[in-house]
């Protein structure tokens, strides 16, 4: 349940126009003009509220609702309580998204400054946008329209932000530009030195980075997740990609399109990762690697060498996933042998 001290919900919605932004379509003997005030879980709905099935797992508390809406897919519509109203979808967390986005749609930013807020005179600050308490907007700084700069973060001088971004509290940006709709979430650090030392009998000598940080539209970027800039070479992330909290993007790297990166992955230096691939949490990837598109890396799986496109793999070295889960089987019966020994 939302807490309304935090949320306010856009309901009530009608089915109708449910099933619109949904893209779902009304299933047989439900009243299109029936409202509802708000989504929830299958166990916690009430008649007032609309809820999802989505893993199957939960057919049974599905079965047994009190919710007064569900989207669902269409192979388990038989399996609905008497009376609920269903919204049948081939993609039922896709369209619960969408439904969900329309009860708490996101605020739109207020045109202001913070008294506290320091914006450098050569910075340039697009229409309509928030600037919270204690953000710092450096020289020669480019913020587009409908931006929100949260509180301490800071924008460093030169850098570009696009359109309808979101920044949250303690944000840094330096050395990168940003394409629109880009959300980068609390304490991200983005543009700093990328570990480049040169060893040396002396010691290891500082290698000076000189290249950026682009980021395309529609990328979102979990809390206190750290994206070096390039050393020569620039950092790039690929429109749509999505990236979790804790990661952190070595220089040069350069991330494909629609990519997920789940919390806790390391991506070295110079390695390259093609469009829609998923990588599980506490993935580590060498360095100067090329991940082909598609590819699916399991979680705690280490990578030394190129993934082919639309590979499977998992484990430390990462191998393919059907060899990795049968080295995994004959361990487990070589310790089962020697425990019975």
């Amino acid at each position: 349940m939302a807490n309304p001290r935090f949320y306010s919900t856009n309901g009530p919605i009608s089915l109708r126009k449910l099933a619109d932004i949904s893209g779902a379509e009304i299933g047989k003997g439900a009243d299109p003009e029936a409202e509802f005030v708000d989504v929830r879980g299958l166990f916690e709905a009430g008649p007032e509220h609309v809820s999802f099935l989505d893993n199957k797992r939960y057919i049974d508390t599905f079965s047994q609702t009190k919710a007064g809406a569900c989207i669902v897919h269409p192979d388990c519509a038989d399996k609905a309580p008497k009376g609920l109203a269903l919204l049948l979808s081939e993609q039922p967390y896709h369209a619960y998204a969408k439904v969900a986005q329309a009860f708490y749609p996101a605020p739109p930013p207020i045109d202001f400054r913070a008294p506290t807020a320091v914006i450098d005179k050569t910075a340039s600050i697009g229409e309509n946008c928030q600037i919270e308490a204690g953000a710092v907007i450096g020289a020669r700084a480019e913020i587009g329209d409908n931006c929100h700069i949260g509180p301490l973060s800071v924008i460093g001088a030169g850098v570009v932000v696009g359109n309808d971004c979101i920044i949250e509290s303690s944000v840094t940006v330096i050395h990168a530009t940003i394409a629109d709709r880009v959300t980068i979430h609390a304490g991200v650090r983005i543009g700093q030195d990328g570990f480049g030392f040169a060893p040396g009998g002396d010691g290891h000598l500082k290698v000076p980075q000189i290249g950026c940080v682009y980021i395309e539209d529609d990328v979102s970027i979990g809390a206190n997740t750290t994206i070096d800039r390039g050393s020569a070479a620039d950092t790039v992330i690929g429109e749509g990609t999505k990236i979790d909290n804790l990661v952190q993007i070595g220089h040069n790297v350069k991330i494909g399109k629609h990519c997920i990166v789940v919390s806790q992955v390391g991506i070295s230096g110079s390695t390259e990762i093609g469009d829609f691939v998923m990588i599980g949490g506490k993935v580590g990837i060498a360095g100067h690697l090329k991940i082909g598109s598609g590819a699916r890396i399991a979680a705690m799986s280490g990578i030394m060498n190129h993934i082919e496109a639309k590979a499977t793999v998992g484990g430390m070295p990462a191998m393919p996933m059907r060899e990795w889960l049968r080295s995994v089987a004959v361990f487990r019966r070589l310790a089962a042998k020697k425990s019975d020994a």
